[in-house]
């Protein structure tokens, strides 16, 4: 990295215009490698929970030590943001530092760079976990991460033949109206009006709500399914019935974020699952050190706690990729 002077300034705007999902997956796969292999200094998310407003604050440095990459995130998570305050649920800013002298090189909108890192985790984990036929997906939850989520499985299987959306408040009916002219041609779009409408004979399913109970119960699960388990990201939420856990190859990226906030950490704090129940880390499936899925009636589970070092290296893609185009604002801060 250049030494400056000034501190590079920009906004989700400029941010969205510089990010595709299929760069950001490349770099995430690289960083959960590098965290895996030991090559990363990833400390657990700080919060700060904000009971009474029903939400939280989470602080997240991280330093890539292979790539000389290091940065920090701050993110928030308002469940209730949209309907009281007109606000995103997530909001973030990322601070990307250069390592050989604490200098902010940049300070960024976290929103997109969060949405698109996250959703880029997601088609990861369905590289090397779903099976290789997936033709139906079930989206369960309709909000900005789906939309992520939803890219990240395109970009890996290039067309499904249904993608079933369920959601709470119409948001179903409206993201299957936002991504038919996007996706109409690589996919059936179908919104359905229940949990088990939409995973019923589904290959993949994708939950990304911020439910504090179960939502997808054991009965509805078949052999062979994978799931992407992106809402519970935060103590006391879970989206799945523990039993689902239990029948699973279970995939974390990290063991300690995933214990206290992924969606293991209410079956674990129950003792109805244990360390030894998780398999791997994904960064040790993609950098061969352990196998993932190696059936096809398996069902395999990935649990996305998020870590900073995704957001590390989304922000240096970002920060290279603005300079190239002149993209933002540059301030004296320091």
């Amino acid at each position: 990295m250049t030494v400056t002077l000034e501190t590079l300034l920009l906004t989700d705007y400029e941010v969205k215009a510089v990010l595709s999902i299929s760069d950001v997956m490349k770099v995430v796969e690289q960083a959960f490698i590098a965290k895996s292999l030991g090559k990363a200094q990833v400390p657990p998310k700080t919060y700060l929970f904000y009971h009474k407003y029903g939400g939280d604050l989470r602080v997240m440095p991280s330093y890539i030590e292979e790539h000389d990459i290091s940065a920090v995130k701050i993110v928030n998570s308002h469940p209730e943001n949209r309907t009281k305050y007109n606000l995103p649920t997530v909001m973030a800013i990322v601070v990307l530092v250069d390592p050989r002298n604490g200098f902010p090189l940049s300070i960024m909108s976290g929103k997109t760079l969060t949405d698109m890192r996250t959703g880029a985790a997601g088609g990861i984990a369905a590289k090397y976990l779903a099976r290789k036929d997936s033709k139906i997906v079930a989206l369960i939850g309709a909000g900005a991460q789906a939309r992520t989520q939803l890219a990240s499985l395109l970009e890996v299987y290039k067309k499904f033949e249904e993608v079933r959306v369920w959601g709470l408040y119409g948001t179903s009916e409206e993201f299957v109206a936002e991504m038919r002219p996007k996706y109409g041609n690589l996919c059936k779009l179908i919104p359905v009006k229940s949990v088990r409408e939409a995973i019923k004979g589904a290959d993949i399913v994708v939950t990304t709500t911020p439910s504090r109970q179960p939502l997808v119960m054991n009965d509805m699960v078949s052999n062979g399914m994978h799931f992407n388990c992106i809402g519970a990201d935060a103590p006391g939420k879970e989206e799945l019935d523990p039993a689902i856990l239990k029948r699973a190859k279970i995939v974390v990226d990290d063991w300690e974020q995933a214990s206290h906030g992924g969606e293991i950490n209410v079956p674990i704090s129950q003792g109805i699952i244990t360390k030894e129940s998780v398999w791997a880390e994904i960064g040790e499936i993609i950098a061969g050190l352990k196998p993932g899925r190696e059936k096809p009636d398996e069902i395999t589970l990935f649990t996305s706690s998020g870590l900073a070092v995704q957001d590390a290296v989304t922000a240096k893609l970002v920060y290279e990729k603005a300079l190239e185009k002149g993209i933002g604002m540059f301030v004296k801060i320091t």
